[in-house]
């Protein structure tokens, strides 16, 4: 397989995407740092896996659909994005800093937030977001357009009257960001969230193109 088969590949902190020769990745697909993709996978148009300063691991015989985002950091510890064999990440799908086992469907437009794991078999229907730190057992479903949190994990509707409690448990900036801010303080959150975000993608200013047109 040549270079132009192996996508848009960019050196990042000294680190660049490696592909297996059996794996294909779309012209427009962005591989960006520590990007590790395995035999047979498949990553299509337009998907954009950036390592940051953790890594990304693509499993044998995974699909990545176009669009889908997975993005690993190391803001608040290293938060690597981890996909097993055999995985399918629909269109639109965001995967930040979380762990998928084997034999996992994540649907279109799904989210998988930092520090969760979607274990061996599971699913996360259309537009389901599995929150940070949430553990979603083994052949379990996320029903499209549902919040799964927690463990054991739960699951509420978006409408539910709960939910903005129970997400503010979560310390979801704590987690993703390592900001330490009352949930109730959003500007100051926001605030300092963007600042984590400023400094974290300023270092793409170093970025090398491997296989520049």
């Amino acid at each position: 397989m040549t270079a132009e088969t192996q996508g848009i590949r960019i050196r990042h902190r000294g680190r660049e995407p490696r592909v297996h020769p059996t794996a294909y990745v779309a012209p427009t697909a962005t591989l960006v740092g520590d990007v590790r993709v395995g035999p047979r996978a498949r990553v299509m148009y337009g998907a954009v896996l950036d390592a940051e300063g953790s890594r990304i691991e693509v499993g044998e015989a995974t699909v990545i659909c176009e669009n889908a985002v997975l993005r690993g950091s190391a803001v608040a510890g290293d938060q690597p994005v981890l996909v097993g064999d055999h995985v399918f990440v629909g269109p639109h799908a965001t995967l930040l800093g979380c762990e998928v086992a084997r034999c996992v469907y994540v649907a279109t437009s799904a989210t998988v937030l930092q520090g969760a794991r979607l274990g061996a078999g599971s699913v996360a229907a259309v537009g389901a977001l599995v929150h940070a730190r949430t553990v979603v057992p083994d052949e379990y479903f996320v029903p499209p357009h549902t919040v799964a949190l927690d463990e054991p994990v739960r699951l509420l509707a978006p409408g539910d009257p709960g939910l903005a409690e129970a997400v503010a448990r979560v310390g979801f900036a704590q987690v993703a960001f390592g900001v330490d801010a009352e949930w109730t303080d959003r500007i100051n959150r926001y605030e300092h969230i963007a600042e984590v975000r400023v400094a974290e993608f300023g270092t793409h200013a170093d970025d090398e193109v491997l296989n520049p047109g």
